[in-house]
Order: structure tokens, then C-alpha cells, then sequence
């Protein structure tokens, strides 16, 4: 059995290598050992599993399967270490995470040093983009979504809520007056994410729901562009408040129809493959920021700066 496991071990480490030698050099092996144990793999199985030249390497119908077999049973097997190891064992190894750009960029890579100081032995790589992210096919261990998840079939955990708000600058208001409910909001210029219109979900504050059709002259998919466009007084703006609580401070954005909440359903989220066992790494990852934003994020407390957040509590053991 241990034979086996080091087989199936050297052949998904080629694989995902991409050559023997790069497998080699992750492995801590020599070429010749790899080419062995892989050809020791596929005598016992009697199949081959890749077709090998001097440039390429490339899986059979029956080492794709094998593949896919193996990385199930070598990623159980090290959940189930994990499992047994947290608390004991620091966590460690590359832990590859997925975030949108702005909300990563404010809230997040800020939070990195007092992380690699709690945990020095974990490689983190963070990648931002607002672009949709496939966890699984991209080879992420965990993302950071801001989304209604009810119908996800990743598993995940709510870090924060994501409150919005309907603002816009001092001068645009002073230009074109002040909306008083959802409704007269189809009469403004509308920043919105594309094709120059949306519909805007809300609340009512006896929560009865209700949508508005808004449009605009400007459209953008970045929101830190919106955010910018409704400082300059171009329009109205349907923002996050963890992207404009600075500027909702200082007064240069102004939130209106109070008594409304819109697109209430949306949460900010940690999601990730479900796993009877979580790595150490990942669990501790995802609980550092759940203590870090909380159901109260700081960027929701009035008159909160960012000097001022509380620094996260981490426990040794954390639930996923």
C-alpha cells in the first residue's frame, strides 16, 4: 500500500509538474527514480498512463481518470492529516486565494502582514480580479465572492454583510436635486456596470420589496471607476459601503433614501470545494477574516477609520 501511494504520489506530481524533471525537482528525487516509479505505476496497472516524448508529456484516456482518481485520494489523505494535526501542527505549504479586485486590494492585502505574522509558514498567493472565478478548474483553495449564494454548489461561510447604498457627490445633488424614493430614481443619471441601464432590487423599511429601472449616460464593470465617476458628480451610484465608507465620512459621497435597503440578499463570502476535511491552512485563513470583518465590519461603524480596526483574535483550532 505505501508503495502505491508513493506511485500515485510521483505520477500526479508529473502531471501537474508538466515533466519528470520538474516533478524531480518538487519531489526531492532524482529523474531516473520518477521515470521508475512511474513505470513501476503502469506495469502494476498494466496501462499507460502517459505518452512520453522528449518535449511533451501528455495523459491517456485511462491516465486522465487515473488522474482524477488519484487527486481525490491524495487530497483525503492530506485533509485527514490536517484534520488530525490542527492544533498541533503549525499550518503550512501555498494557499491560493481569489479575490475581487477593489474589496481585496482595501480589505484584504492590508490584513496580509498581521497573517504572515500569526502564520510565517503558510505561502499565500492572491489573485484580483472581478472577472468570474471557477475555484476548482482554476485551482483555487479558497475565494472570496461578494454574491447571493443560495444556489452555489460551493461550500462557503459569510464573513460580512454587504450593505449597500444609493449615494452621489455634493454637486451632482445640488445639480439635479435629491431623489426621495426608488422610483424618482429613473429620472437621474444612473451609473451603472453595462449597457447603460439595470434594475435596482430594494426594501422597503416595512420590507416589502421593490425594483426600479435605472439608466445612465456612463457604464462601467470596474467598480473603483463608479466610485470615481460618482465623486466627480457624474451620477447616482449603487455602491458597497465598504468601497465608499471613506468618502461617506468625509462627506464627498451622500448617501440618500434612508429607510431603504437595496439588493439585500447579497453577502461577502469565503467559498471553497466541499471537503469533509479542510486544510489547516484554509480553515485558519477563512476564520482570520471572519474575526477580522465580523457581522459589524468596521467600514459599517460610524466614524470608523482604518488606523482604528480592531486586529483580528485567532484561535489555534478554527471551524470552516
Amino acid at each position: 500500500m505505501a508503495n502505491s501511494l508513493q506511485e500515485m504520489a510521483v505520477f500526479s506530481r508529473v502531471v501537474a509538474a508538466g515533466s519528470l524533471s520538474a516533478a524531480a525537482r518538487e519531489l526531492g528525487l532524482s529523474p531516473a527514480l520518477v521515470s521508475r516509479r512511474l513505470a513501476a505505476l503502469e506495469s502494476r496497472l498494466g496501462v499507460r498512463l502517459i505518452n512520453r516524448t522528449t518535449r511533451s508529456l501528455n495523459l491517456t484516456v485511462e491516465g486522465s481518470r487515473y488522474y482524477d482518481v488519484c487527486t481525490r485520494v491524495l487530497t483525503e489523505i492530506e485533509e485527514a492529516d490536517a484534520e488530525v494535526s490542527v492544533g498541533r501542527v503549525e499550518p503550512q505549504g501555498a494557499l491560493k486565494v481569489s479575490l475581487p479586485a477593489s474589496f481585496g486590494h482595501q480589505h484584504v492585502a492590508p490584513l496580509v502582514p498581521q497573517f504572515a505574522a500569526r502564520y510565517p509558514k503558510v505561502e499565500l498567493a492572491l489573485s484580483l480580479s472581478d472577472r468570474n472565478v471557477n475555484i476548482m478548474d482554476e485551482g483555487f483553495d479558497v475565494g472570496v465572492c461578494i454574491a447571493d449564494l443560495q444556489d452555489s454548489s460551493l461550500a462557503a461561510r459569510k464573513l460580512a454583510p454587504n450593505r449597500r447604498v444609493v449615494c452621489a457627490s455634493p454637486a451632482y445633488l445640488a445639480a439635479h436635486g435629491r431623489p426621495r424614493t426608488p422610483d424618482e430614481l429613473a429620472k437621474h443619471n444612473c451609473l451603472v456596470t453595462r449597457d447603460f441601464a439595470a434594475t435596482w432590487e430594494y426594501k422597503a423599511a416595512d420590507g416589502k420589496p421593490g425594483s426600479v429601472r435605472v439608466q445612465g449616460r456612463y457604464a462601467c464593470d470596474n467598480w473603483e471607476v463608479l466610485r470615481e465617476w460618482a465623486l466627480a458628480g457624474l451620477g447616482i451610484a449603487l455602491k458597497s459601503t465598504w468601497d465608499v465608507y471613506r468618502q461617506l465620512q468625509e462627506g464627498s459621497l451622500i448617501a440618500l433614501l434612508p429607510g431603504y435597503t437595496f439588493h439585500s440578499d447579497v453577502a461577502i463570502y469565503a467559498v471553497y470545494p466541499h471537503r469533509r476535511f479542510l486544510p489547516a491552512k484554509t480553515r485558519v485563513f477563512i476564520e482570520f477574516l471572519a474575526q477580522s470583518f465580523g457581522p459589524e465590519p468596521y467600514w459599517d461603524q460610524p466614524g470608523d477609520q482604518p488606523a482604528a480596526r480592531p486586529k483580528p483574535r485567532i484561535r489555534a483550532r478554527a471551524a470552516a
